[in-house]
């Protein structure tokens, strides 16, 4: 039996026209009237809420504090970190006036209001941070110093795509200052495993953790850490960055402290970030041709209640029936929270409610009528399983206190079978055979190629400049060494040189 989908595309059709539809079906996110911003609906919103509070805690559980810092930085502060400023010159959104005038019925910047030094809009931290650091930290006593903000930051994106790359959009970024390159290393790793760990049991996204080649450092970085999460079209998505900055920065910004000795030394410092591009992951690892699917821990309602009114003197009962059904899901706890149950009173009909809610990717989606009431049912649609083997929607009717006594369960069970499918997938597209260029073109050249994972020498310079030429060409990228790889043997597929890791090449986003 033909399925009649939610959407109005599939991703077998068109990914990226696939991709737009879950947003704009789920209500999750819209244009803003300005190129590259989003507005960001309030069920879009919700799973970025999620998102922040449940990383909040694991932030704040390393002892990290949370900050703020101003949205505008003087251009000096970058002007004093050359590699950064290079590697941000192209994304800045500079402010270089703090006044307007009316000039025949147009308001223009008055020249009269120019400042005297520009302002970057904050693309990223590190130099107004590194600034503050450098009046905080006196002496060893007061390292390691371990600092968080919740922000948005702009950085002037020419080729934009909701959630994936904006010009303006929303995260966290960690900025630590530590007494020595072991202890800064310690804080990089320990962000990258939390990140991991974070993506793979709230979002249920499998990524895969590693250290980025040198031509992918972040801009003055020392080394780069990323996880990446495979979406359903084989691209590959930097999920979240850990950097270990050396004492670049601060140096730049006269971070030092007073060791045990007296002497003065320069503080290693790290940064580490995630940000809405998580939600664009969790649409396309997860997402289905009804829409969004929503893992359950990051769901604004993890259960919604359908009352099927009809107009006539059940409803009032009906009504009743979900209320009570409501107040007992709330008493349940899942994943160490209260169960976010929503009962949806809007005046539309109740079909429209539940396909509404599975584009939106609502783990569960309850439905009741009179008759449910009666029988003292409900009837439960689960998000991860819409349908059964004859094309028709999965809906079980089930007794109502036993739904209620096994929510929790059920929930669970959702999260692990997204994580489970993503998984899979991940795990059966990355090939590890290849041994030459040659190998890596039919692969690439092949019906939905994934990652390939190939030996690799490590090369700098010259070298690796070539190599990312010949991968740009063909529209490749040099993506991380995974932590986890295999041992590398024989020579770099590149270079001819002996192979000393593993690194993931693929497409990307």
């Amino acid at each position: 039996m033909a399925i009649k989908h939610a959407l109005p595309v599939t991703r077998e059709k068109d990914f990226a026209a696939w991709y737009q539809a879950v947003i704009a079906e789920a209500d999750m996110a819209e244009e803003s009237g300005v190129r590259g911003c989003m507005v960001i609906r309030p069920w879009g919103y919700g799973i970025w809420e999620r998102i922040q509070k449940l990383m909040d805690a694991r932030v704040k559980a390393a002892g990290v504090e949370n900050c703020y810092f101003p949205l505008f930085i003087p251009l000096s502060f970058f002007e004093k970190e050359a590699d950064h400023v290079d590697g941000f010159a192209k994304e800045m959104a500079v402010v270089t006036h703090h006044r307007l005038r009316s000039v025949e019925g147009k308001l223009v910047p008055d020249p009269d209001s120019r400042l005297e030094e520009p302002l970057v809009v904050r693309p990223t931290s590190e130099t107004v941070i590194g600034q503050a650091m450098s009046r905080w930290i006196q002496s060893w006593r007061d390292l390691p110093m371990l600092t968080n903000q919740w922000a948005n930051v702009v950085r002037w994106e020419m080729r934009t795509r909701m959630f994936l790359r904006t010009s303006e959009f929303l995260w966290q970024e960690g900025h630590t200052a530590h007494a020595d390159r072991a202890d800064a290393m310690e804080e990089t790793l320990r962000a990258l495993e939390m990140y991991r760990d974070f993506s793979e049991t709230a979002l249920a996204m499998p990524v895969v953790a590693g250290e980025k080649p040198e031509n992918e450092r972040f801009p003055g970085a020392v080394a780069t850490y990323s996880i990446e999460a495979m979406m359903q079209d084989g691209k590959a998505l930097q999920a979240g960055t850990s950097h270990y900055l050396g004492t670049g920065f601060a140096e730049a910004a006269n971070i030092k402290y007073q060791d045990r000795e007296g002497s003065q030394q320069l503080c290693h410092t790290t940064s580490w970030g995630v940000s809405t591009r998580m939600i664009g992951g969790v649409i396309m690892v997860h997402g289905d041709d009804d829409g969004l699917r929503c893992p359950p821990q990051i769901a604004p309602h993890q259960i919604v209640i359908v009352p099927m009114l009809r107009d006539n003197d059940e409803d009032e009962a009906v009504i009743a029936y979900c209320r009570d059904l409501q107040k007992g899901l709330l008493g349940q706890s899942a994943f160490g929270e209260p169960i976010r149950a929503h009962l949806d009173m809007k005046g539309t009909k109740a079909s429209t409610k539940r396909w509404g809610w599975v584009k939106k990717g609502a783990p569960i989606v309850v439905e009741v009528g009179g008759r449910d009431v009666a029988g003292g049912n409900v009837s439960v649609l689960r998000r991860d399983r819409l349908y059964r083997e004859d094309g028709k929607t999965d809906s079980a009717i089930v007794a109502r206190e036993a739904f209620v006594a096994d929510a929790a369960a059920m929930l669970v069970g959702i999260e692990a079978a997204l994580y489970g499918q993503a998984k899979a997938a991940l795990d059966a597209r990355i090939e590890r055979g290849i041994i030459d260029t040659a190998g890596l073109d039919t692969y690439f050249g092949a019906d939905k190629p994934g990652w390939a994972e190939v030996p690799w020498a490590k090369p700098t310079g010259a070298a690796l400049d070539k190599v990312v030429e010949w991968l740009k060409g063909r529209k490749l990228t040099l993506r991380n060494v995974p932590l986890d790889a295999a041992a590398a043997t024989g020579a770099c597929i590149f270079t001819g040189e002996p192979a000393v890791e593993r690194v993931l090449v693929g497409r990307s986003y």
